[in-house]
């Protein structure tokens, strides 16, 4: 895959899904470089209408050319958690989809400039919006041990995250940690000598739990579902494709409240909190992407696709 170019993954099966009224309003709540926002237009009508959203300024520019071409489209630079606003501005109190494809884009990890990869000596920034926040490098002379450790051990995943929690910390204080090719260097020296060679390179759930912590994207991701879910109109579709298992697992569980919001006892006979259903699921068990795919898009190993609609 050429550096920078980005190939939508399961694009199909998330517009087929999205699109329940060729004539209705929706939101590409992650637009990226617009590989699913095209298709999607491809399927409206002239009387459709797209919003798209995003934090990254590199998207928002790209989107600005879409806008160009296609007048039934429309991007905002702001994030998911930003959405409310976003429809309000719109003045769309109800919209029939809205998609959210998460994580990091290929553009993003490609561009060594934004410090998102280990492939190369970048910035230890990570922000998907460079104009806002703190970068990494900021953020990392301030934490603690303890609360590195459970970031990279609650966003990563890592079994040695004290390990590579405390080398970080050692590196920092050495003035040894400039660049991401010196963080993915001590997180590879961390772990065991035994760990270090095997399918999945050592610094990998560290990067990714370190991205998450300075994007706060757990944070908005929940804010996003529940604001997809009160302006979804009767029959909207919301569709998700994430690739973090602990990111799948919220969405899931987000959904799953709405589904069966009640929270009476098990041995109650009958429902005495009056909780009703909002949402109903469409595809619970999420969708993966086949060989093909995957064979010719890796990045695509791990994505997993969850569809609901709004009662």
């Amino acid at each position: 895959m050429a550096a920078h170019e980005h190939i939508p993954i399961l694009l199909e099966t998330f517009v087929d899904y999205l699109c329940v009224r060729p004539d209705g309003c929706y939101v590409d709540a992650t637009f990226g470089r617009g590989g699913h926002a095209r298709t999607l237009l491809s399927h409206l009508s002239a009387d459709g209408r797209l919003l798209g959203l995003d934090r990254d300024p590199q998207a928002v520019a790209a989107g600005e050319v879409l806008a160009v071409e296609d007048q039934r489209f429309r991007i905002m630079h702001a994030s998911f958690a930003e959405m409310a606003d976003a429809l309000d501005e719109m003045e769309w109190q109800k919209v029939q989809g809205i998609g959210f494809d998460l994580g990091v884009s290929s553009p993003q990890l490609d561009d060594l400039s934004r410090g998102f990869s280990f492939r190369g000596a970048g910035p230890l920034d990570m922000r998907m919006d460079p104009s806002r926040g703190r970068s990494l490098g900021e953020r990392l002379r301030d934490v603690s041990e303890h609360e590195l450790v459970g970031i990279i051990r609650t966003y990563g995943g890592e079994r040695y995250a004290g390990r590579i929690a405390r080398a970080i910390l050692r590196a920092c204080r050495e003035g040894a940690l400039v660049t991401t090719a010196d963080l993915e260097n001590v997180c590879f020296h961390a772990v065991p000598k035994h760990a270090r060679y095997g399918t999945t390179h050592p610094a990998t759930r560290t990067f990714q739990a370190l991205r998450m912590w300075v994007n706060d994207e757990m944070a908005e991701l929940e804010t996003g579902i529940r604001t997809a879910v009160e302006r979804l109109s009767a029959g909207g579709r919301l569709v998700v494709i994430s690739f973090h298992s602990g990111e799948d697992r919220r969405v899931r569980d987000l959904i799953e409240a709405q589904v069966n919001p009640c929270v009476c006892p098990p041995d109650f006979p009958v429902c005495a909190c009056g909780r009703t259903a909002t949402m109903r699921w469409v595809q619970k068990k999420p969708l993966r992407s086949d060989t093909e795919e995957v064979a010719r898009n890796p990045r695509s190993r791990s994505a997993r696709l969850r569809v609901a609609e709004r009662i």
